[in-house]
């Protein structure tokens, strides 16, 4: 069953092979938090930068963006992307995801103006301390850095769904580039 990044795409591509929507071109990028820290996916997991620039919007730094043609070439570059991602083993799971992943796909014109952007984001999955009692020290440090960027999510949520005059998305990494 193919997953919502797969499906968004197809729908992305189909809809570029329209005349009017001839000289668009597809851009994705994949980087993944982990233990608060930006790693480039595509680009030998180079550490990357999250800065806010003079309108307030959070840019990712050094971030490799590949220019995709095709259905099948995405998916090969997501896939390239998986195999150097963070996985460790838990007690609750044998090959477990240790960091949160965002695949950015991006539509431009031929002057590279962006014309829009869809990001998929796997979290991590959250961690109970009797899941990890009997791993080691990098893998609790891993479960205690998950279960904070998953807290600050939750609170930015919260304040969002409560129409809090302040979002605390400074609150992590991950609610940062969100």
């Amino acid at each position: 069953t193919p997953g919502m990044y797969l499906l968004a795409a197809y729908d992305i591509f189909t809809l570029l092979q329209q005349p009017q929507y001839a000289g668009f071109t597809i851009w994705a990028s994949f980087y993944e938090i982990y233990c608060g820290k930006l790693f480039d996916l595509l680009n030998e997991r180079n550490l990357l930068t999250a800065r806010e620039d003079g309108k307030q919007n959070i840019c990712i730094v050094g971030l490799t963006e590949k220019n995709v043609t095709n259905l099948n070439a995405l998916m090969q570059l997501i896939a390239y992307g998986l195999r150097g991602r963070t996985v460790g083993v838990t007690g609750a799971n044998s090959d477990s995801s240790r960091s949160h992943g965002i695949i950015q796909i991006v539509i431009k014109d031929t002057n590279n103006n962006q014309h829009g952007k869809i990001s998929f984001i796997d979290l991590a999955g959250s961690e109970r301390a009797a899941d990890t009692i009997d791993t080691n020290k990098q893998t609790r440090i891993d479960g205690a850095e998950i279960n904070k960027s998953l807290l600050a999510l939750k609170e930015c949520i919260r304040a969002l769904d409560q129409d809090k005059k302040h979002t605390p998305f400074r609150g992590s990494k991950l609610t940062l580039v969100l």
